[in-house]
C-alpha cells in the first residue's frame, strides 16, 4: 500500500513537471522568436566618403526614414579611404547579421580593377541589397571658352591635341574617368589635371586655369545655374529636368553615359529574409514623393527596383569602368 501510494506520487509528479516544463516553454518561446526578431537593435551603415559630402547627405537622408520603417535607427559611420575599400573591407568581415551595412557607389565598381592587389572586392564580398540613387554628370567650360556645344569642344580638341586640360577632383575618380570615356569613344587628346576635391576643379574652371570639368550635377548645378561654370552636355540617356536646354553628349557621341549611383550591399551570408526585408523597406522610402523631392534638390533621382536588378548594375558597371580604367591606364598598388 506504501509503494503504491508512493509509486502513484512519484508519478503524478513527473506528470506535473512535464507539464509545467511544457507550459514554460510554450510561455518563453514568443519572447524567444522577439529577441531573435530582426532588427532589435540600430544597424550601422558605412559610408566611403567623411561628412558632409553628397553620398553622405544621401545616406543620412535615406538612413533616417529606413529607419523608422524597420523600428530602429540608421547609426551612420564615415570610413572614407583607399577610394571606398577601406569601408568595403569592414563590412565584409562584419557577422552576416544585417547589422552592419555599406552605401554602395560606382567608385566600388572602379575598384575591383582600379586596385588590383586589393583584398576586398564589391563583386565577391559583398552582397547587393538594393539601389538607392543615381545622378549624372555635366561636360562644362568656363563660360568665355569658344566651345558652344559638344561638337565644338570635339573639334577643338582634335585642332589642339594635347593642349585642353581637364579638371578632375582628383585621379581615378568618375570626374576624371568620365573624361577618360569621352578621350576613349571621341580619339581626342587631352590632358587629365587631378585637384584636390570638387571646389578646387571648380575653382580651376571657372578662374579659367583648366578648359573642362565632367562634374557631378549634384555639385555643379548651382554653378550651372548660376552662369560661372556652362554645359555643352549631360552624361544621362534623357536630357534632365533642371537643365532642359541641355543635350545630352550621347547626342554627339552616340553610347556615351556616365551614372554616377549608390545603393545598399551586406556581408556575403547575410539571410534572404533579411536582404528582401530590408530592399522591400528601401523601396517604400524611394517611393515616398517628399522623399523624391529632397533627392531632386539635390540634383539625383530614386533609383527603385529589386536584389536583382542591383546586382546586375553592379556586374555591368565593374566591367564598363574596367575597360575604360585599363585604357587610361590606371593602377593603385
Amino acid at each position: 500500500m506504501n509503494d503504491s501510494r508512493s509509486f502513484t506520487g512519484r508519478s503524478s509528479r513527473r506528470t506535473f513537471l512535464r507539464a509545467a516544463a511544457g507550459v514554460t516553454a510554450a510561455v518563453a518561446l514568443p519572447h524567444v522568436v522577439r529577441a531573435q526578431a530582426w532588427p532589435s537593435r540600430p544597424i550601422t551603415l558605412l559610408v566611403f566618403v567623411p561628412a558632409g559630402g553628397t553620398p553622405d547627405i544621401i545616406a543620412r537622408l535615406i538612413g533616417q526614414a529606413l529607419g523608422q520603417r524597420l523600428g530602429q535607427p540608421i547609426v551612420i559611420d564615415n570610413r572614407p579611404g583607399a577610394g571606398g575599400n577601406l569601408a568595403l573591407q569592414a563590412v565584409a568581415r562584419a557577422p552576416a547579421d544585417g547589422y552592419t551595412l555599406l552605401l554602395v557607389a560606382t567608385p566600388h565598381a572602379v575598384n575591383v580593377t582600379l586596385y588590383e592587389k586589393s583584398p576586398v572586392a564589391v563583386t565577391r564580398d559583398l552582397v547587393p541589397i538594393v539601389g538607392l540613387n543615381r545622378d549624372y554628370f555635366a561636360l562644362a567650360v568656363n563660360p568665355t571658352f569658344q566651345a558652344k556645344t559638344v561638337a565644338d569642344y570635339i573639334a577643338y580638341a582634335k585642332a589642339n591635341p594635347g593642349k585642353l586640360n581637364v579638371a578632375s577632383s582628383g585621379s581615378g575618380n568618375l570626374t576624371h574617368l568620365s573624361a577618360e570615356l569621352f578621350r576613349m569613344s571621341t580619339g581626342i587628346d587631352v590632358v587629365n589635371v587631378p585637384y584636390r576635391g570638387t571646389p578646387a576643379a571648380q575653382a580651376a574652371i571657372m578662374a579659367g586655369e583648366a578648359h573642362a570639368t565632367f562634374d557631378a550635377l549634384a555639385a555643379g548645378l548651382p554653378q550651372i545655374q548660376g552662369g560661372r561654370m556652362r554645359a555643352l552636355g549631360v552624361s544621362g540617356p534623357a536630357r534632365l529636368r533642371v537643365l532642359p536646354d541641355v543635350p545630352t553628349i550621347a547626342e554627339t557621341v552616340p553610347g556615351y553615359s556616365v551614372t554616377g549611383w549608390l545603393g545598399l550591399g551586406a556581408p556575403k551570408g547575410t539571410p534572404p529574409e533579411i536582404v528582401d526585408r530590408l530592399a522591400r523597406e528601401t523601396n517604400a522610402v524611394l517611393a515616398d514623393p517628399a522623399m523624391q523631392a529632397r533627392l531632386a534638390e539635390l540634383g539625383s533621382e530614386p533609383m527603385p527596383g529589386s536584389t536583382a536588378d542591383f546586382a546586375k548594375l553592379v556586374a555591368d558597371e565593374t566591367e564598363k569602368w574596367s575597360k575604360v580604367v585599363k585604357f587610361a591606364g590606371l593602377k593603385v598598388d
